[in-house]
């Protein structure tokens, strides 16, 4: 007879219940959601009241909040044992609930079946009368029918069966791994499956995902962040997996898990970026020490492409966001246009070759600190040329004028990102300025009567149904109003080539940018 796995589970009391108990056993492995364990459930029941003197019955379910049900729906006096872990299920080696296993006291398996059997119930009755030595009690057995199929164990299911295997070898891995046919061209078997953002992508392979594990000292199994528009748990090890596909390299997955965790505030409205038809993307900055120690671009091209982490970073984000949350276009993506920024936007800001403090200091953090921020981008980077101012207020007003554009010229916009060259900056600091004063002039360049932002015949702008059926009041037709909300909706970064006196900006939606600190690095 093959010696069954012992196991100690809780009951429905909290009471632990032991796997051998020096008793022969009746055990019956059931999920609320099986018709035939419902079926099953009264002979349960009628075994325990006939032969609970001699013989332990229990039933083992599934799911925590079902197995209370099946209790309450059968009046369950049999002890209902709780393997919602699953991990019982799995070291039985269940496929299919209802299944029903005999076992001698020393947890020997004496008979088993799945499913429902008419004549597998009535010769287990038997046995368990002759076991212990009592007469079994009548049962109209024609009452029952033949048989019925069982239902697939929950052990088994895809994910689960995965994450049950792995934690049996002691694998830190737990998703569900996918074979590919040893025909089939892999780059295109991943793009078939929805897998990437329509380049190819590095295969997640167990191999290449412990080791992106290791540039983090977070459990594989921490949950970073529940991902819109689906509402799925993002674990650690779900980001190393699909930062894998983009190319990062073990040392930026701390970056990847700080930015994921950024998107998924209330502030940055995650499922609103992704939904909106105006065509947002998180733009990633990066402050702090870890820029030089992943070799992070803030130079010469740092919003362009030929940097590994830059690029690598901004994907690995994207991918998340699509592959676990399922922010896919055409489904809940709904850009009219779309972007570049949504293949990767991510760069280092240049701390060292700014006059002022950098982004993540102005935001509370450290100078020390290593910090991430996504920014809800819309559009650009748009370049704005000046190569002729020679004062800070001269170059700061261009800067604003070329600002005013974003979005709409005449509308009033939120949050802007305005990514400064370091010749625009050196420029500016000449003459002492700092930030608050580049951005109280941007305020005063872009500001106007709101008679000049409503819309014309010649041109959109602001409704004037906005204020009222009668339009608005002369006192406010002469209120003037600024491009932006306030100074502090004007988000400052310096990054760029020495030479050249080009600085960009990139537009924002509706929600706000969002800091978080990269912590679990190694």
């Amino acid at each position: 007879m093959t010696q069954l796995p012992a196991f100690t589970l809780a009951d429905g009391a909290g009471r632990a219940r032991s796997f051998p108990a020096n008793r022969p056993a009746l055990l019956a492995f059931v999920k609320e959601d099986c018709p035939t364990c419902d079926l099953s459930m009264p002979l349960v029941e009628a075994a325990h009241a006939a032969f609970g003197g001699a013989v332990d019955v229990l039933a083992i379910g599934q799911e925590a909040a079902g197995n209370a049900l099946l209790v309450e729906r059968h009046a369950l006096t049999a002890p209902m044992l709780d393997d919602s872990a699953l991990r019982i299920s799995y070291a039985w080696d269940l496929d299919t609930v209802p299944t029903v296993v005999l076992a001698d006291a020393d947890g020997r398996e004496r008979r088993r079946f799945a499913g429902f059997g008419r004549e597998d119930w009535r010769a287990l009755f038997a046995e368990l009368a002759a076991l212990c030595g009592v007469e079994a009690p009548a049962r109209d057995w024609d009452e029952w029918p033949a048989s019925r199929p069982g239902c697939g164990s929950r052990s088994v299911e895809p994910g689960i069966a995965e994450r049950l295997a792995a934690e049996a070898e002691g694998s830190p891995l737990r998703a569900r791994r996918i074979e590919v046919g040893a025909d089939d061209d892999l780059h295109e078997f991943l793009y078939d499956q929805g897998l990437t953002d329509g380049l190819p992508v590095v295969p997640p392979t167990p191999a290449r995902v412990l080791r992106m594990l290791a540039g983090a000292t977070r459990d594989p199994q921490d949950v970073v962040a529940v991902i819109p528009p689906n509402l799925a748990p993002a674990t650690v090890e779900k980001v190393a997996i699909n930062a894998v596909m983009a190319g990062c390299r073990p040392e930026y997955l701390p970056v990847v898990i700080a930015a994921v965790e950024a998107c998924c505030t209330e502030e940055f409205n995650a499922h609103g970026v992704w939904a909106t038809t105006m065509g947002a993307a998180p733009a990633v900055v990066v402050n702090g020490p870890i820029r030089h120690r992943i070799g992070m671009n803030m130079g010469l091209g740092a919003l362009g492409q030929g940097n590994r982490a830059n690029a690598a970073i901004g994907r690995a984000l994207r991918l998340v966001m699509r592959n676990v949350g399922g922010a896919r276009p055409g489904g809940t993506e709904r850009s009219t246009l779309g972007t570049p920024m949504k293949y990767t936007l991510s760069f280092a800001e240049w701390e060292e070759r700014s006059p002022w403090a950098p982004m993540h200091v102005e935001k509370g953090f450290a100078p020390d600190d290593d910090v991430v921020s996504v920014f809800p981008a819309t559009s650009g980077p748009q370049l704005i040329v000046d190569q002729t101012s020679r004062t800070a207020r001269a170059l700061s007003g261009s800067l604003g004028l070329g600002m005013a554009a974003v979005g709409h010229a005449l509308t009033p916009t939120g949050h802007v990102l305005l990514v400064v060259c370091p010749e625009h900056a050196d420029t500016i600091w000449r003459d002492g300025w700092s930030k608050d004063q580049v951005r109280a002039h941007v305020m005063e360049v872009t500001a106007m009567p709101l008679r000049e932002r409503l819309a014309t015949a010649d041109a959109g702008g602001m409704e004037p149904s906005a204020f009222g059926p009668d339009g608005p009041t002369e006192e406010q037709l002469d209120r003037v109003w600024s491009k932006f909300r306030s100074p502090e909706f004007i988000h400052v970064a310096v990054a760029g080539s020495e030479a050249g006196k080009f600085s960009a900006v990139l537009g924002g939606w509706a929600s706000a940018p969002v800091s978080r600190k990269i912590e679990n690095i190694p």
